[in-house]
C-alpha cells in the first residue's frame, strides 16, 4: 500500500508570511496540530503547536543563567506577544517529508522513529501533494486486518 492511497490531499497550508495569530486560530479552530508552510506550492518549513507553545518559556540558556523567570502568570503575556510574528520567524526550515509513492509502513517507520505524528508528502519537485498522520497508517492497516478475516 502506497502513501498516495491514504494520505490527506489538500491539506490546509501557510506560507513564511503567516501570522501566528492566524496559525493559531486554524489550529484551534480545526484541531491540526502542525501545518505545512509553502511557498509557491513548495513545502518550505512546518509549524506545529509545539513551536507556537515554546514562546511561552525561556530559552534553556537563559533559565541555566539564571536571567529567567519560571514564574508561570508572568509567562502568559509572552503568548500574546508571539501572535504578531510571522510563520518564517518560528517555523522548522527544510522538514522532512516522504513521496506519495512510498510504501506506507515505510513511511511510518520514518514518522515513528522521529516521534513525528504527521507528515508532509510531496512529489519529486519538492511541491506538496499531501500530509499523512498515523492515524492513516493506523486506520489503513487496520482495514487490511479485517479485510482479511473476511
Amino acid at each position: 500500500m502506497l502513501v498516495s492511497e491514504i494520505m490527506t490531499r489538500s491539506p490546509r497550508t501557510v506560507t513564511a508570511e503567516t501570522t501566528l495569530m492566524e496559525v493559531a486560530s486554524i489550529m484551534c479552530l480545526y484541531r491540526i496540530p502542525a501545518l505545512p508552510v509553502v511557498d509557491d506550492g513548495k513545502l518550505v518549513g512546518n509549524i506545529s503547536e509545539m513551536d507556537v507553545l515554546k514562546s511561552l518559556f525561556p530559552s534553556t540558556e537563559d533559565t541555566m543563567s539564571g536571567g529567567a523567570t519560571l514564574e508561570l502568570e508572568r509567562m502568559m503575556p509572552n503568548y500574546s506577544a508571539t501572535m504578531g510574528k510571522k510563520v518564517g520567524d518560528m517555523m522548522v526550515k527544510n522538514p522532512v517529508s516522504v513521496t506519495s509513492e512510498m510504501h506506507v509502513l515505510k513511511a511510518a517507520a520514518t514518522m515513528t522513529s522521529r516521534r513525528f505524528r504527521r507528515i508532509p508528502v510531496t512529489d519529486s519537485d519538492g511541491v506538496l501533494v499531501g500530509v499523512m498522520s498515523l492515524g492513516d497508517v493506523h486506520k489503513a492497516v487496520f482495514q487490511l486486518h479485517m479485510a482479511g478475516k473476511s
